[in-house]
């Protein structure tokens, strides 16, 4: 199976030392303990660890929808902790794709008014060429003037996977992408996220418990208690799954 580009880049994307903690009912839970990762350009990364293991919390402080009690955060360079929140929304609008299981396509618009849609919030022209293209490379072409609320699951998934791709954004950070989708489906999300990253040089962050999706990374960072425990290299599904068990 090729891969996406892995060569050696100043990171897009910048973690330091970044711990958060939250107050729970047994008292504070660290959901972050001090991570540090660095995510260059043109590099496919999957953060792989069991639920409650921090994947999720790691995105949104990448994001700079959630903040980090202490660290360090850096888009290109710029320290988000720096930036007030209108300037994180405008920084996330051109450089970031959030890519989620729940997906953020709107019910009443149709498939190819939501990409559309998408593309003009990213500041490019609706180009119905590229509109057509993205929906065509997600199976989404036959069904791309019914609107997303008369889809199935997994087609109105692929719509806001659709869309991310068509805002082509620096950086995309998927969480769990493809709990909803069937095997075809997913696949079909995972080579497309893969591509993006190796003819575009784009950076994309996978998190995901999910083994078979990990696989289709160049590097996979193992994340356990809000910290992390090590990385592989271009590693096989069965291999992911294994040092998964070895960690549990």
């Amino acid at each position: 199976m090729p891969k996406a580009s892995s060569a050696a880049a100043a990171p897009a994307l910048q973690l330091d030392e970044v711990r958060r903690l939250f107050s729970g009912s047994c008292g504070r839970v660290t959901a972050l303990a001090g991570v540090t990762l660095g995510f260059g350009s043109g590099t496919f990364t999957a953060v792989v660890g069991p639920a409650g293991s921090g994947k999720s919390t790691l995105l949104r402080c990448a994001a700079g929808t959630d903040r980090p009690d202490s660290g360090r955060v850096a888009l290109d360079g710029i320290a988000l902790a720096d930036r007030s929140e209108q300037e994180l929304t405008l920084l996330r609008r051109g450089r970031i794709g959030l890519l989620t299981d729940a997906g953020r396509a709107q019910h009443g618009l149709t498939a190819y008014q939501n990409v559309a849609l998408a593309r003009r919030v990213a500041g490019y022209g609706a180009d119905p060429q590229r509109v057509e293209a993205v929906l065509r490379r997600l199976g989404l072409h036959e069904v791309r003037h019914r609107r997303t609320s008369e889809l199935p699951d997994g087609q109105r998934h692929s719509v806001s996977v659709a869309q991310v791709l068509a805002g082509r954004p620096a950086t995309i950070l998927a969480d769990e992408p493809t709990g909803s989708l069937d095997a075809p489906s997913a696949h079909r999300t995972l080579a497309l996220l893969r591509g993006y990253v190796h003819a575009a040089r784009r950076t994309v962050v996978l998190a995901t418990h999910d083994p078979v999706a990990a696989s289709y990374a160049d590097r996979v960072v193992f994340l356990r208690h809000g910290a992390v425990e090590g990385e592989m290299h271009r590693p096989t599904a069965a291999a992911i799954a294994e040092r998964l068990t070895a960690c549990s």
